[in-house]
């Protein structure tokens, strides 16, 4: 079990920590230009928990994925609250218990728990004709809310590093296609994911229609193009 917990840090501030990610010239890198809603909408021959079974084991390895590409930077000592904005979350465990955890102990909770939900048998089936648990969609949301914690620190506590080792593009991809995933099926509760709100609207805007070439003009040539010479 989780829990978060958002408050002011009794500072004023100060232009809110400048937000590196949301600077056109991070926004605008991504490694595909199509309209990701189009990846997630149910497709008419797919059980729908089908759908979420292999989209959310999907997700849970790419974001674990990419976690690990900056986890050498994520340490305790860096780290010492899984923080994203003035959000901290504590860990609660399965007797209810509140632990004020670091980022990258909270990580591997999450993580941890993900990867034991996602390949039980009996919760995420993969043999034909085996049922889904009743418990199922509430594990799914479960699991992406956790998620959701993961990539906002991502971009809270080390975009900066991400830029550096030019990840940028594939973070921002898997940001807004789990975004659009996570709002089509309401896995995902708004006022969890609204401390991201800014870049979500940024990434998950949908792409601008391309610019009409206009038709050729029918009039005749001018004169002058018609007796131009071009000199070599």
């Amino acid at each position: 079990m989780w829990k978060s917990k958002t408050k002011p840090n009794g500072k004023k501030p100060p232009a809110e920590e400048k937000k590196q990610y949301l600077e056109p010239e991070f926004t605008k890198v991504r490694v595909v230009d199509f309209d990701l809603k189009e990846l997630v909408v149910l497709p008419r021959e797919i059980d729908l928990n089908e759908w979420l079974a292999s989209n959310t084991t999907t997700f849970f390895n790419l974001i674990n994925l990419q976690y690990s590409t900056i986890s050498e930077f994520c340490t305790g000592e860096i780290c010492q609250a899984m923080t994203a904005c003035n959000t901290i979350y504590y860990w609660y465990d399965e007797k209810g218990k509140k632990t004020k955890c670091t980022a990258p102990q909270y990580v591997d909770f999450v993580m941890s728990l993900c990867q034991k939900l996602v390949t039980d048998e009996e919760i995420f089936p993969t043999k034909y004709g085996k049922e889904f648990p009743n418990s199922f969609e509430s594990l799914v949301k479960k699991i992406c809310r956790y998620l959701f914690h993961v990539l906002a620190h991502l971009y809270w506590a080390h975009f900066k590093e991400t830029v550096a080792l030019e990840l940028q593009g594939h973070l921002n991809t898997l940001y807004a296609h789990f975004i659009v995933f996570v709002r089509e099926f309401n896995l995902v509760d708004p006022k969890e994911t609204c401390i991201m709100d800014d870049l979500s609207e940024i990434l998950c805007a949908p792409a601008p229609l391309p610019a009409l070439t206009p038709a050729p003009s029918a009039t005749a040539p001018s004169p002058s193009s018609q007796n131009h010479v071009t000199e070599r």
